[in-house]
């Protein structure tokens, strides 16, 4: 998988290649997808959510430029799988998933892996997780038409965040967002396609 999906494509980050190496994806995905674990493509986990293709995932850590001291905000846990490769560079991540069957199932499945520099919460990724701010690096797992003020207000100056934009499944870009101390610079970096983040109306009906 990782010769011919992801560093045949351009990704040459060592940290990034050996972290992929390392987690085994049949460990995220469900029983009746085993068969597909090492594939490049997105796989369904339930609850209208799937597990990001490995090459999408291998770009957006790369893309963060990590290292061990990094502290990282996932928002979005899903599976757990990009949770778990993060922790394999990074000294601390911290996950938010608003759906709570995911991020129990994400929980145990880390803990069995023996990850223990993996926090979880659940709750409204748009919020972030104020109580560790600030992050040296965040990710967002899942698409936004505009970027929750809170994340960059908790992404630490000299930071990278990371997050699929657009108004629709088919008009995605990832943006790499650098937070200075005299502005936020923003750059389009790859077409991509995600399931929609949570916004807090549809969280209130979900909590009903």
């Amino acid at each position: 998988m990782v010769e011919e999906q992801i560093a045949s494509r351009g990704i040459n980050d060592q940290k990034v290649l050996d972290a992929m190496r390392a987690v085994p994806r049949q460990y995220f995905v469900n029983k009746k997808m085993l068969h597909l674990a090492y594939t490049d493509q997105p796989l369904p986990i339930g609850h209208n959510q799937t597990i990001s293709q490995p090459y999408v995932v291998a770009y957006m850590t790369s893309a963060l430029e990590l290292n061990e001291k990094s502290r990282v905000l996932e928002i979005g846990t899903g599976s757990g799988y990009q949770a778990a490769v993060l922790a394999e560079i990074a000294k601390e991540v911290y996950s938010v998933e608003v759906i709570k069957e995911l991020a129990e199932k994400a929980r145990l499945v880390l803990k069995k892996l023996d990850f223990k520099n993996v926090k979880f919460k659940i709750g409204n990724g748009r919020r972030g997780w104020q109580e560790y701010a600030p992050y040296s690096h965040i990710i967002v797992t899942a698409a936004t038409e505009n970027i929750p003020k809170a994340l960059i207000e908790q992404l630490d100056f000299g930071g990278n965040m990371i997050v699929p934009v657009g108004h629709s499944s088919w008009t995605q870009n990832l943006v790499l967002i650098t937070k200075m101390r005299d502005g936020i610079r923003r750059k389009k970096i790859l077409p991509v396609r995600f399931v929609p983040l949570v916004h807090d109306r549809k969280l209130k009906r979900r909590n009903k």
